[in-house]
């Protein structure tokens, strides 16, 4: 069937023609603009409906004398016009000199004949018959939709999301261009133009070398090392910014947290993190790694770097409190290099264990009840209902030592802070960049970095009290609550604070409170803002100095510079040895690689409380049986 409304006599060359397949033919009843109409909604062998093509005619057509830059420009563009009109190209020849391609379909007249341009590079179209007899393609599969194709086709939004999906990219396909691309098909032109994008997993690894002495370059100050192993197979990498340094060793309370998560990206690895608080109680990353594998050795090494990047930005070595889930590797490494530090259970992981093994609701109660009790008489009053309960608590206590946990009982200062903020950290780190090259990823990550810094630092300057926000909102409670206390005056630092339950002793100039919270937190309790108060004193002045706003400042002052592009890089390829022979510097990829086959759908390590079905738990104290928003609890 021809298409009458666009008809070309066979012996005359198209000069203006948009070429249209036959099922694509305009009625009568509507317009042609340009020589072209396309009924909306297309259809397409009756029924198949394809979706909505907004796509602009100059984008599609071909005239006597249109010119590309070259021959593969032009072999994409002819593919494209054969997707969107739904008939099948034919390549009949294609070389240094000359395209020319036809309809697929067996007596249809459609050809297109494009040469190079004599002493130019571009190429032109010559010859063109345009008209088209033949039904086209009948269905959403194309020939022309290649591997090739579909990468060109979701590179802009690859480039802006890595989290792409295979299964979206075929259904936004399916959608735009109305034609159906398999699975298999949607994830090599992922991957395909993943690599266009930002380059292969391999040369990320082998950029590596160049990437840390950008990062020191650009960044004066700051410690970027990669680490080889056997065949100079990529073992490990150390990242620190000095801004992080100088913010944490100038400002951030003595407070570090550990923790990693695992890679699931093509060669696989863990990425470990040691992250201190800032004085809103927000987290800080110091230092990061990637390994090819978490094992004893790994944290062994991490904890031996972040012990020489303190040591030579120190004096004298802060005494420490270090959090984690402890477990082996982690427990050994913070012995050897920080055998004085303060190193404590993260109470998820206690938590978890506890309300696994033991099952019981009210056990669980007053196992939060003794976690958060401040002196070591309230503790053992506990102690004293949980073993009512179950004696097998002694037990659990002989494996978990209240020491590492217990507020009344742990010696190093937490400031608050009882579990891993940084797990969630990292979980997200590994889940925005897992599909990136290494080198990728950690622009990722210190992209990230910039833009909390610069965030963080433009909210501090607009603050005008002397605590940030969260310490003042813990002041004012305390004040609030003192005014029920009566205060009683033993010389010019000593007070006695007189309650209905009780009397606590204040020393204002030791900053002790007979209560410990002020000693544990940081901030002046309910006792010590009465004492304070009675004698003149602004409670707020009494806060430590990671809680001030200037401290806040002061964290995030310096900036973190950007990085050139990688065109811009000195590839370190070659070197030599002691005797001056050539050797290989290149790092290459870990052994270790992914397994075949679709990764299971969590693939991403997050912690979990694991609460029990149909059971709530509060945020704020951590009891059963309520929500924080009904919450009583003194905390």
């Amino acid at each position: 069937m021809a298409n009458h409304s666009l008809a070309v006599p066979n012996h005359l060359v198209v000069t203006d023609h948009l070429a249209v397949p036959a099922h694509l033919a305009v009625p009568d009843h509507l317009t042609v603009t340009d020589h072209l109409g396309i009924p909306d909604p297309l259809s397409v062998a009756g029924d198949l409906a394809v979706a909505d093509h907004s796509l602009s005619l100059a984008d599609h057509s071909l005239v006597i004398g249109q010119e590309f830059t070259d021959v593969e420009t032009c072999r994409r563009s002819l593919k494209d016009i054969a997707i969107a009109l739904h008939f099948d190209l034919r390549i009949v020849k294609s070389d240094r000199s000359r395209f020319i391609a036809k309809c697929s379909k067996e007596g249809c007249p459609w050809r297109v004949h494009v040469a190079k341009c004599p002493g130019v590079p571009t190429f032109t179209v010559r010859t063109l018959h345009g008209e088209h007899t033949c039904e086209g393609v009948l269905n959403h599969h194309h020939q022309q939709a290649s591997v090739g194709w579909v990468a060109r086709s979701v590179e802009a939004r690859l480039r802006d999301n890595p989290q792409y999906k295979p299964k979206e990219i075929l259904q936004d396909i399916r959608a735009q261009h109305g034609v159906a691309v398999s699975y298999m098909q949607a994830w090599r032109g992922k991957e395909r133009s993943m690599a266009a994008v930002h380059g292969t997993f391999e040369e990320g690894y082998r950029l590596l070398p160049a990437y840390c002495e950008q990062v020191k370059k650009t960044n004066p100050g700051s410690i970027a090392a990669v680490f080889s192993g056997h065949e100079n197979h990529f073992q490990r990498l150390f990242v620190s910014y000095r801004a992080s340094i100088y913010g944490f060793i100038k400002a951030c309370r003595p407070l570090l947290e550990l923790d990693r998560t695992h890679l699931k990206g093509k060669f696989l690895g863990s990425l470990l993190c040691a992250a201190a608080v800032d004085a809103d109680d927000t987290l800080f990353p110091l230092a990061f790694a990637i390994v090819d594998s978490e094992s004893d050795e790994n944290w062994m090494w991490f904890l031996s770097e972040l012990r020489k990047l303190l040591g030579v930005n120190t004096e004298s070595m802060p005494r420490l409190t270090i959090l984690s889930d402890r477990q082996r590797g982690i427990l050994e490494a913070v012995e050897t290099h920080f055998p004085s530090a303060f190193h404590g259970f993260c109470l998820r992981h206690v938590s978890e264990n506890f309300r696994d093994e033991f099952k019981n609701t009210k056990l669980v109660n007053i196992f939060w009840s003794a976690v958060y009790a401040l002196t070591a008489v309230e503790f053992e009053s506990k102690i004293s209902e949980m073993v009512e309960i179950s004696q097998d608590v002694m037990q659990w206590f002989h494996r978990f030592p209240p020491r590492l946990w217990a507020v009344a009982y742990f010696e190093g200062v937490r400031y608050g802070h009882f579990t891993l903020g940084v797990t969630e950290l990292l979980y997200n780190w590994a889940l925005e960049g897992h599909e990136l090259p290494i080198v990728q990823m950690m622009e990722h990550i210190r992209h990230q970095l910039t833009s909390w810094y610069r965030d963080r630092r433009n909210m501090g300057m607009s603050w005008n009290s002397i605590l940030v926000p969260s310490a003042e909102k813990r002041i004012a409670e305390a004040i609030a609550d003192s005014r029920c206390y009566q205060v009683l005056r033993a010389n010019e630092i000593e007070f006695e604070i007189v309650s209905t339950e009780r009397t606590n002793i204040v020393d204002i100039r030791s900053r002790v409170c007979s209560c410990r919270r002020w000693q544990i937190y940081g901030l002046p309790c309910a006792h010590a803002a009465a004492a304070l108060i009675s004698c003149g004193h602004n409670a707020h002045l009494f806060a430590e100095r990671c809680f001030t706003v200037a401290s806040y400042l002061e964290t995030y002052s310096e900036i973190i510079n950007s990085i050139p592009d990688k065109s811009h890089w000195k590839e370190l390829g070659e070197g030599t040895d002691g005797g001056g022979a050539k050797v290989d510097l290149s790092i290459r990829p870990p052994k270790t690689r992914r397994p075949p086959g679709r990764p299971k759908k969590k693939v991403l390590r997050i912690e979990s409380f694991k609460r029990p079905k149909r059971v709530v738990q509060c945020g704020r104290c951590h009891l059963l049986g309520h929500s924080q928003k009904k919450c009583n609890m003194p905390i």
